[in-house]
């Protein structure tokens, strides 16, 4: 995991420096120093395997959502959000492998996800 962390501050300085470079600017160009964590395996505070990864899941769809760039979470054509949910053609992402992982279904996906994110208001999270 430490060495993971390690080539990913690697990549995103080298990305830094050439983006520095190109523009004639120095500095960074990320907020906060990256950190990793461990999305699978067992959640410390419900004990249930995968839940940290299926609310990392959610949260990621419902970005364009949050920031006002669509009414839907289906909307957004960059998103991965219909994949998972069975209505776009070209699979790129492993669905059945996040399925695996985390207990969700395809049947459920989209549910979840507005059932998570009208839970998540009403408690004061975003």
């Amino acid at each position: 995991m430490q060495e993971f962390a390690y080539q990913l501050g690697v990549l995103l300085s080298s990305y830094s420096q050439a983006i520095n470079k190109q523009n004639a600017t120095t500095g960074s160009l990320f907020q906060q120093k990256t950190k990793v964590k461990l999305i699978t395996g067992r959640d410390a505070q419900s004990g249930l395997n995968g839940s940290y990864l299926t609310t990392c899941t959610h949260y990621i769809h419902q970005n364009p959502w949050k920031a006002g760039l669509v009414k839907n979470l289906e909307d957004w054509r960059f998103s991965s959000f219909n994949q998972y949910i069975g209505s776009d053609y070209y699979k790129i992402c492993n669905c059945d492998l996040l399925f695996l992982l985390t207990g969700l279904d395809i049947a459920t996906f989209s549910g979840d996800s507005y059932a998570i994110l009208d839970k998540e208001e009403v408690g004061g999270i975003w």
